[in-house]
C-alpha cells in the first residue's frame, strides 16, 4: 500500500504516534524538516524505554536473578531483531555501539591494527560525513597510510571510472556512504562492493542516512561492514549498530578493553570473548537496544517500500515547489536520490534563512552538515537542508515554500 492509497485519517493516525508534531514553535505549528540530523520518536519507542526502566531494569548477562535474566533476554532479542532487519546471516555479526560514529571508529582502529601497514591506502569519497573521514585520517597518521578520495560529477554522483582506478594492490579497505547526508545521492554501493571484491578488498558502508528510507539487505549487498544509528530511524540516541562479517570480526582485535569482552583475565594474560561480546566492552545500553528494536518493528509495520515511495513523492514535490523561487539553487541533482533537498537562494547566507524559518515554526538544518570537504569542493560555505520523513506531508511543504518566499523577500 502506498501512502497515496491511505486516507487522511490513516495518515493522521500515523502522525499521532509522534506527539512532538503537535508542538507549537513561536505560536506556529511545528514543521520538522530536520530528519537527516535526527528523527522524531513514536510513542511505542518511548513506552518501550519506559517499560525497560520501570519493569526489568538490571545489568545484563551473568545475573542469576529474574530482572537480570529478563533484561538480558530483551537485549539479545533486540540483537536478533536488528539481524533480521538487515538480513544478516548470523546474529553474532551484530555489534551494538554508541552510534555510526563509534562503529566506524571501531572498524578503523581494529581493522587497521590487524591488516594495515605503512604504504597502504584507504579509499573514501568526496561525499562523506566527517565521521567517515576523520577516523580513517587518524589511521593514516598512525600507520603511515594514504587516503584516496573518489570525486563526483556536477550532479553529485560518484565517478565510478576514477573509483575503479583507485583500487589496487595497496588498497586495504573502501568506506563510503550509502546515501549522502548533504546531497541525498544514493550511491551505487552494490556495484562498488562488487568492484572492490574483484580485488579482494573489503568494504564498509555508512548506512546512517539510508536505513530510515530504503530497504537494506547486507547479504544481497555482500557488504563486509554496515553501520547505522538508532536515532536516525526513530529510535533512541546513544546506540547504533555495526554489522560485520564474522570472517573479519574474528580476525580483528578488540576495540576497547573491560568487562564483558573477556573470557579469562589474569595479571599475565587476558583472553577475549566470542562474538559479538568481544567488541562490547562494559555495560551496554540494554534499554536503548530494546528501543531500537521497537523502532525497527514500527518501521517494518509501515513497510520500507511504502516509506520510500512516500518520501520520493515528497522529494519530487518539494523540488518542484522550491524551483518556483527566484534565485533557487538546489545542490545535488543525482538521478538516484532520496529524502534530502539542500539549497541556496541567491547570495543569502544559509544561516539567515534558517533563523527566520525557525521563527515561523519550521525546523531545517543549515551549515556544512559535517561535510566540510564536500562544501570546499562545491566552493560554497554551506547550504540550507530540508530532509523528509514518512510523517511529513505535501501540505507541510506548501507551508514551507510560502514561508521561504517570505523569508527570501525579507533578506533580498
Amino acid at each position: 500500500m502506498s501512502f497515496n492509497d491511505m486516507n487522511k485519517e490513516q495518515l493522521h493516525q500515523i502522525r499521532a504516534d509522534f506527539p512532538i508534531l503537535t508542538e507549537k514553535i513561536y505560536n506556529k505549528d511545528l514543521i520538522y524538516f530536520d530528519n537527516g540530523a535526527t528523527s522524531q520518536k513514536p510513542r511505542c519507542v518511548v513506552e518501550k524505554i519506559e517499560q525497560g526502566y520501570y519493569r526489568y531494569n538490571a545489568n545484563i548477562h551473568r545475573g542469576v536473578h529474574y530482572l537480570s535474566q529478563k533484561a538480558t533476554e530483551e537485549h539479545e532479542a533486540a540483537r536478533t531483531t536488528v539481524a533480521e532487519f538487515l538480513h544478516a546471516g548470523k546474529r553474532e555479526e551484530i555489534i551494538f555501539t554508541r552510534g555510526t560514529t563509534e562503529a566506524i571508529n571501531l572498524v578503523a582502529f581494529s581493522f587497521g591494527e590487524a591488516f594495515c601497514k605503512a604504504g597502504d591506502e584507504i579509499v573514501i569519497s568526496v561525499l562523506e560525513h566527517h565521521s567517515n573521514i576523520v577516523p580513517w585520517q587518524m589511521l593514516c597518521e598512525r600507520k603511515d597510510l594514504k587516503l584516496q578520495v573518489i570525486p563526483m560529477n556536477e550532479n553529485g554522483e560518484l565517478d565510478l571510472e576514477v573509483y575503479k582506478s583507485l583500487l589496487n594492490d595497496r588498497t586495504r579497505i573502501v568506506s563510503v556512504a550509502h546515501l549522502s547526508n548533504v546531497l541525498g545521492t544514493v550511491n551505487p554501493v552494490k556495484e562498488m562492493i562488487r568492484l572492490a571484491h574483484e580485488k579482494d578488498i573489503p568494504v564498509l558502508i555508512d548506512g546512517a542516512q539510508a536505513v530510515p528510507h530504503i530497504p537494506v539487505d547486507v547479504e544481497d549487498l555482500d557488504v563486509d561492514f554496515y553501520v547505522f544509528s538508532a536515532h536516525k530511524i526513530y529510535g533512541p540516541t546513544g546506540i547504533g549498530v555495526l554489522y560485520g562479517k564474522d570472517i573479519w570480526l574474528n580476525k580483528m582485535p578488540p576495540y576497547q578493553g573491560g568487562g564483558e569482552m573477556i573470557q579469562t583475565v589474569t595479571f599475565e594474560k587476558t583472553t577475549y570473548n566470542v562474538l559479538p561480546f568481544k567488541f562490547e566492552a562494559g555495560t551496554p545500553d540494554y534499554i536503548g537496544s530494546t528501543g531500537l528494536a521497537e523502532a525497527l518493528r514500527y518501521v517494518q509495520n509501515i513497510g520500507l517500500e511504502n516509506i520510500a515511495a512516500h518520501e520520493h513523492e515528497l522529494l519530487s514535490y518539494g523540488t518542484e515547489r522550491l524551483l518556483e523561487i527566484e534565485g533557487m539553487r538546489i545542490i545535488g541533482t543525482a538521478n538516484e536520490k532520496s529524502s534530502v533537498i539542500s539549497f541556496l537562494v541567491g547570495k543569502i547566507h544559509p544561516y539567515d534563512i534558517g533563523m527566520l524559518l525557525d521563527k515561523l515554526g519550521i525546523a531545517v538544518r543549515t551549515g556544512h552538515h559535517c561535510a566540510q570537504p564536500l562544501m570546499d569542493s562545491l566552493k560554497i560555505p554551506g547550504t540550507v537542508r530540508a530532509s523528509f520523513a514518512f510523517y511529513n506531508t505535501k501540505e507541510e511543504i506548501d507551508l514551507f515554500v510560502t514561508a521561504l518566499k517570505r523569508v527570501v523577500a525579507m533578506l533580498s
